[in-house]
């Protein structure tokens, strides 16, 4: 389906480019002609991540930066700008989640979330849109929602509110930002493992190995999968859809949200004492 130059001449930026898949995005459209920038918190990650990309011929820039810092996110856009000329997508990868009951949550707790995950895509979207609006060129946003921001989650209260902030901000763009040539689209992906992420979200291997059994698939996701669809979206072979979730996890949802079945793990205040050991662990 796609040829070494589907994306050639994009200029990407991927927030939370570091690892994850926001990596394996970052890796992928590279590979596929798009100079990228990746952007995350921590420098020797990006440089990391950023030399393993740059094996594919095509720029990779880094960038350090707390997306939840609006004026931060300007000076991110403008030196992409420069060093490339202009932005022609952007994808709003960066996240954050942990377990816990919601009567647990500190007020600080849920607004760290949230700030990460529906203000900082704000940033990133509204800064990139302003670029693509001023220069008269046409765009496409992706942003990375979940399978459960229609029905909530138990255990991740914060998450499920952001995601969904995050999802009404897609499909409103969408619809108000088509005239411009700007489509905006997210995708709802299911279990994907990634170092640290992961571990926030299965407290041991047994949690994993029953999570995993009752996937309708037996099988978690690879980055590959999720990579070419986000490829799919940003190139000019999705022309004509906006407005659009794409779900990717293997059917698991038509069984429920996410996260619910943790709730018949193990006596509720077993579960409050094993997440607030995680949240320790970090």
């Amino acid at each position: 389906m796609f040829t070494p130059d589907t994306l050639k001449g994009k200029h990407i930026l991927i927030t939370g480019g570091g690892g994850g898949l926001g990596s394996a995005f970052a890796d992928r459209c590279a590979e596929l002609g798009a100079h990228v920038l990746i952007c995350g918190r921590t420098q020797q990650t990006l440089d990391e991540a950023a030399a393993r990309i740059a094996r594919h011929g095509n720029r990779v820039l880094t960038y350090a930066v707390d997306i939840r810092d609006y004026a931060a996110v300007g000076q991110m856009v403008a030196y992409m700008v420069q060093e490339l000329g202009h932005i022609d997508c952007l994808v709003n990868n960066a996240g954050a989640n942990f377990l816990s009951a919601s009567e647990d949550l500190s007020p600080n707790a849920f607004k760290a979330i949230v700030d990460i995950v529906l203000t900082g895509t704000f940033n990133c979207t509204q800064q990139v849109g302003r670029h693509l609006i001023e220069t008269g060129r046409p765009g496409s946003i992706l942003n990375i929602v979940t399978t459960y921001t229609e029905t909530g989650g138990a255990f991740v209260l914060p998450s499920a509110c952001a995601k969904a902030g995050v999802y009404a901000l897609t499909n409103s763009l969408a619809y108000e930002w088509a005239p411009y040539g700007i489509r905006v689209n997210s995708i709802a992906p299911g279990p994907f493992p990634t170092e640290g992420a992961w571990s926030r979200l299965m407290p041991d291997a047994a949690f994993t190995e029953t999570y995993t059994k009752r996937l309708p698939m037996g099988r978690v996701g690879e980055k590959w999968e999720i990579a070419n669809l986000a490829v799919f979206l940003l190139s000019d072979l999705a022309p004509y859809i906006t407005g659009e979730c794409v779900v990717i996890d293997g059917g698991e949802r038509l069984q429920g949200a996410e996260f619910n079945y943790i709730a018949h793990m193990a006596p509720r205040e077993d579960l409050r004492k094993i997440f607030q050991q995680m949240r320790k662990r970090g």
